[in-house]
């Protein structure tokens, strides 16, 4: 049996953004409802217990020193930081040949050095020209959203090793192909973190921090503060609104509203129906930005020993199908996980595999980078964010050639009584926890002004 509930402001989705939206709007006195599809809170983060009280994230997990609001909220919920482990060697493996190295930059070719250089340069220049707030209207907005990253990298790149480690950078970013998406989203993506360095660097970048106890704590202490605000088990498959109220049929539970904030990525807002339907940009644009594809698979070891050979556990590979590496050991450092990343083709391939054979194929990957212990592990763990229903992938959604200049301009703007958010929206760190938690405090903002500014012009009662 349906029952029916009221608010001032119903949310769509408690990840991130929309419980951030939430937790902002109650400060101020509005009543709210969170509608999550699933039966936890959290959206793309996820804890995954590994025994002995210890958890790995099968989801989003790390922040960087620049990432200002979740490094305020983070302490404000009353978590701690851990440095994920970089100390050691790195390696990298390029055509064939497995080399250490410290620092930032690997051993290798110093033509291709020189290339990878350049081309780091280029893109750097490119981004600052992006206004993150309208990438439409960059100077060279509509040649840069004429073609993929692929083609750009094919014209400017000097050598092939230079455009297969830039190849590597985009399936490690945005799990997705080079020739996936525009040359002008990946330029406001990296002008939104701050550099391309900000992005792919574990010391002061985008890896640089763990949460102890798992990056999900930061959503469920959200929710706990909102308690029965929060709603789960409830996906959203209607939205309703006649300019007067909202209403949001939901599994088990029909919500009222003066208005709503979808916080779901845009290829799951366009599953839902809509009356009246949403404008056509709106729709195309959600028909346009796919997830991209990535499987986060872990192997447990008794202890990380790897460490013991004055290895950090960071590899980065041209070769695969496991391309990017990382020590995802608890703080306590045991038991000891390799986090081995399967992204972009490399996940579409292999997430069709039964479990075993893909299994397999990550370990011999792990094996090859540390020895043969390394194929022998107490356990193994992995996560296809493709396969989850309330998802349909990871990190987050990307912009094909066309779209920013064609329909980017319906991504944030309010349709009526329904506003939006999600890490796909922001502005600054777009794709990141800390992107998500400004999306959502910033459509929590704009609905207080539009409420506050109808009961402002409402006639008062005869």
């Amino acid at each position: 049996m349906t029952r029916s509930q009221d608010c001032d402001i119903a949310i769509v989705g408690a990840g991130a953004a929309g419980l951030a939206a939430a937790r902002w709007l109650e400060a101020k006195g509005v009543s709210v409802l969170v509608l999550e599809a699933r039966d936890r809170v959290g959206g793309r983060m996820l804890n995954e217990p590994i025994g002995d009280g210890e958890i790995v994230e099968v989801g989003g997990q790390w922040v960087g020193p620049t990432q200002l609001r979740v490094n305020e909220l983070i302490d404000e919920l009353g978590l701690k930081r851990f440095e994920t482990y970089d100390e050691g060697f790195n390696q990298f493996e390029f055509r064939g040949r497995l080399s250490r190295y410290t620092g930032a930059i690997p051993r290798i070719n110093p033509i291709v050095l020189a290339d990878i250089a350049q081309l780091q340069a280029r893109i750097e220049r490119m981004a600052k020209q992006v206004p993150l707030d309208a990438p439409w209207s960059a100077p060279k907005a509509e040649e840069w959203d004429s073609m993929t990253v692929m083609t750009w990298l094919g014209r400017k790149s000097h050598t092939s090793g230079g455009k297969a480690f830039f190849q590597l950078i985009c399936e490690g970013v945005w799990a997705a192909h080079p020739s996936d998406f525009s040359l002008l989203h990946m330029l406001f993506y990296i002008n939104s973190a701050g550099g391309l360095g900000k992005l792919i660097e574990t010391d002061g970048g985008a890896q640089t921090h763990r949460i102890v106890g798992g990056s999900q704590l930061i959503c469920k202490r959200m929710a706990d503060e909102l308690g029965d605000c929060v709603i789960l088990e409830a996906p959203v498959r209607r939205i309703r609104s006649d300019g007067e109220s909202v209403v949001l049929d939901a599994e088990q539970v029909q919500v009222t509203a003066s208005r709503v904030i979808v916080a779901i990525p845009p290829t799951l807002a366009g599953r839902i129906v809509y009356e009246p339907p949403l404008p056509g940009h709106r729709d195309q644009l959600t028909q346009r930005v796919p997830q991209g594809t990535v499987m986060k698979c872990m192997a447990i070891y008794e202890t990380p020993f790897w460490r013991k050979d004055d290895l950090s556990g960071q590899v980065t590979s041209d070769t695969g199908p496991v391309k990017v590496v990382f020590d995802n050991s608890p703080p306590s450092g045991n038991p000891g996980v390799l986090l081995g990343f399967l992204e972009g083709n490399q996940a579409r391939e292999l997430g069709q595999l039964p479990l075993e054979e893909r299994r397999a194929e990550v370990l011999r990957c792990f094996a090859r980078f540390f020895g043969a212990e390394a194929a022998a592990p107490l356990d193994y763990v992995e996560k296809s964010w493709a396969d989850e229903p309330f998802s349909r992938g990871c990190y987050g959604g990307f912009f094909p050639t066309g779209v920013w200049t064609s329909f980017g301009k319906a991504l944030r703007e309010p349709i009526g009584q329904i506003h939006w958010a999600g890490a796909e929206t922001a502005t600054v760190w777009n794709g990141y926890i800390d992107g998500a938690l400004t999306s959502g405090e910033h459509a929590a903002a704009e609905v207080f002004e539009a409420i506050n500014d109808r009961r402002a012009t409402k006639p008062a009662a005869a």
